[in-house]
């Protein structure tokens, strides 16, 4: 694993990672929380495959694996409607595609490296035990993390949650989605390069955008940290913990 490709192996992924792996030619990424035992837990819609719903960012995601096998036990536990948290064996989660890893607390110059986004973020990532209780929290408590939108809710969001913590509590904000966030921030970039007519212009408010958008908590030049995104919020571990003895 390098510093420009995240292709990790099977022997490699340990409990409490953040995994993913690259649907449509690499136009959409499809991500879950890998649990050990070769099982991932998941946020999908429609049977466990992205369907469309109307808007272009959902076409992008249209059927992601259409022509992949289910295996007959990840075929029943996707048999539902709507949206929701599920667990799926590695190879029907990866559908065909290759392993990859999702990298947290890299430096901003890993992270603008990176050709475009959903792939890392600068944010740290909690304990591997965090990780994994609110990755099962949300598999037990269903339809808790709310409808899957592509822009505001997806997979990669709940990802990026159970290893952080950190949620959006504006909904007139995209989510933290890195996939997201690295296509606004290209129409963001064209529209700047239209009005200035400097590429290097268009670069820098892509690069902006980019580090804008991500959910970290970022380190100014005088060594306080401050965060860009003032709409997300950290939800502990143990407010999940309360809320599930309530429930049992």
């Amino acid at each position: 694993m390098g510093l420009f490709s995240n292709k990790i192996s099977r022997e490699e992924v340990k409990p409490g990672d953040h995994i993913y792996s690259w649907r449509t030619a690499y136009v959409y990424a499809h991500h879950g929380i890998y649990v050990g035992d070769d099982k991932v837990i998941h946020f999908t819609r429609g049977g466990g495959r992205q369907t469309e719903t109307g808007t272009f960012l959902d076409k992008l995601v249209v059927n992601s694996s259409p022509n992949y096998p289910q295996c007959l036990v990840c075929k029943d536990n996707s048999s539902f409607k709507g949206d929701k948290v599920i667990t799926s064996c590695l190879d029907c989660f990866l559908a065909g595609g290759n392993l990859y890893l999702y990298k947290y607390d890299v430096s901003w110059v890993a992270f603008l490296a990176k050709p475009r986004g959903g792939t890392c973020t600068l944010a740290p990532s909690d304990p591997p035990k965090d990780v994994l209780f609110r990755a099962n929290f949300h598999l037990l408590i269903d339809g808790w993390f709310g409808d899957y939108d592509v822009t505001d809710n997806n997979c990669e969001d709940f990802a990026i949650y159970c290893k952080t913590g950190l949620l959006v509590c504006n909904k007139a904000r995209f989510g933290t989605s890195g996939q997201v966030n690295s296509a606004v921030s290209v129409n963001f970039a064209a529209l700047v390069l239209g009005f200035s007519g400097l590429p290097v212009v268009g670069f820098g408010a892509y690069c902006y955008g980019r580090l804008a958008g991500d959910v970290s908590l970022l380190a100014s030049d005088v060594g306080m940290t401050a965060r860009l995104r003032v709409d997300v919020i950290k939800v502990p571990v143990e407010r999940l913990s309360a809320m599930l003895k309530k429930v049992i």
